[in-house]
């Protein structure tokens, strides 16, 4: 049977079924999101924390978050990896489907933000995959293509702590994908001004 065939057909989780009947309606919240991951290769590679805040009406809003730490003792160990960070953190801990569907639950239908999204949105579409889901469906926007349209320039790359200098944002010391997600929407805001973006 031809895959098109099959995927017509295939039965859903109810979550996702929930998640998808969203998009009947167009959101104006914003949500800004950073991943922690093993490294770089969706294929290979897995999520270890997502931090998220959302945006609306150009505030953030600091009382609309999203933390979790993803329990994935199994990729850690067997790649001789640490799995201190988990054991430590005070965050809350769950297996890579029950974090995965509590953040579709939490993005609904927003408009997701990062920098070089494309890949926070990748790792996260094969961890539905896994779980007998589709892609997102979310809109993405990236910081980094939105300063490389400030500036009009497309042949460099620039990072977090670049985009902090420039728009003088202060990082703080504490590394976690929660802080990068506030950073990010720090900076979100700032290029969706400059560029004169009302949405």
């Amino acid at each position: 049977m031809l895959d098109w065939i099959k995927n017509l057909n295939k039965e859903y989780p109810e979550f996702w079924k929930d998640y998808s009947a969203k998009f009947e309606r167009k959101s104006n919240r914003f949500v800004v999101l950073s991943t922690e991951t093993t490294g770089l290769n969706a294929n290979k590679d897995v999520i270890l924390s997502i931090g998220a805040v959302a945006v609306e009406n150009n505030t953030i809003v600091v009382s609309d978050c999203f933390e979790v730490i993803l329990l994935q003792y199994i990729f850690l160990h067997d790649n001789g990896l640490s799995n201190e960070f988990i054991v430590e953190s005070k965050l809350p801990k769950l297996g890579e489907p029950e974090a995965i569907q509590a953040f579709i639950d939490f993005i609904g239908n927003s408009i997701l933000v990062g920098h070089r999204i494309h890949f926070d949105i990748d790792m996260i579409n094969e961890a539905l995959y896994k779980m007998g889901c589709s892609r997102i469906k979310n809109e993405a926007i990236d910081i980094e293509i939105m300063y490389r349209k400030l500036i009009d320039s497309t042949d460099k790359q620039f990072s977090v702590d670049e985009l902090c200098k420039v728009f003088k944002v202060a990082k703080n010391d504490r590394h976690s994908s929660a802080e990068d997600a506030y950073t990010i929407a720090l900076l979100f805001l700032k290029l969706k001004s400059r560029l004169g973006i009302d949405i």
